[in-house]
């Protein structure tokens, strides 16, 4: 009796250390589903950017063909597309950036119609522009969706015990894919 006595305390201690691991696995294996989470949806935002940047080519030599002379416009959005598509993968504030620029860009496309009421009418471009519009709600719906998983995993991340085997584990805060400029947190008017 004396010999189990003397062992109550390390049995204590050994279910303490126990209780203390599971813990730690637990709040480990959340945080890496809320960071799997995130990386998913980043990557429904990826998809949605890689169809923009499909649809820009075929708007551009659409509008070419009625505007010309709006060299400048025309090279203002390849360039703006080729910048948002060089953008390192999980870079999320360079990306914002460089497709507020882009929507920028599309913009001016978009204005060129007021000019040439042929443009307007032109069906390839009618569709060209649904498909456009269409995308932009998608990449709107998932920066949404990418914003709202990226806000779960920082608080999980942040909050404590979790920011101590956050800090353990080396696990990153995520960005959020943000519109930096005020006057680009309008929706583009894309209708004719």
């Amino acid at each position: 009796m004396v010999i189990a006595m003397n062992m109550l305390p390390v049995w204590i201690i050994l279910g303490v250390v126990v209780l203390v691991i599971f813990v730690v696995i637990g709040i480990y294996n959340s945080l890496v589903q809320k960071r799997i989470r995130c990386r998913e949806a980043w990557s429904q935002i990826d998809v949605q950017l890689k169809r923009r940047y499909d649809l820009i080519p075929n708007l551009v030599e659409t509008v070419k063909g009625y505007a010309a002379h709006e060299k400048e416009t025309f090279e203002r959005v390849i360039q703006a597309r080729n910048a948002a598509i060089a953008v390192g993968p999980g870079d999320v504030k360079g990306q914002a950036k460089a497709e507020n620029f882009l929507t920028g860009a599309l913009k001016q496309i978009f204005a060129l119609s007021e000019a040439y009421p042929d443009l307007k009418a032109n069906q390839n471009f009618m569709q060209l522009q649904e498909e456009l519009t269409s995308t932009e709600n998608k990449i709107a719906f998932s920066r949404q969706h990418y914003n709202d998983t990226a806000a779960i995993y920082n608080t999980a991340r942040e909050t404590f015990p979790n920011s101590v085997i956050a800090g353990m584990f080396n696990f990153q805060t995520r960005d959020y894919f943000e519109i930096e400029e005020p006057a680009e947190r309008e929706a583009p008017a894309v209708k004719f």
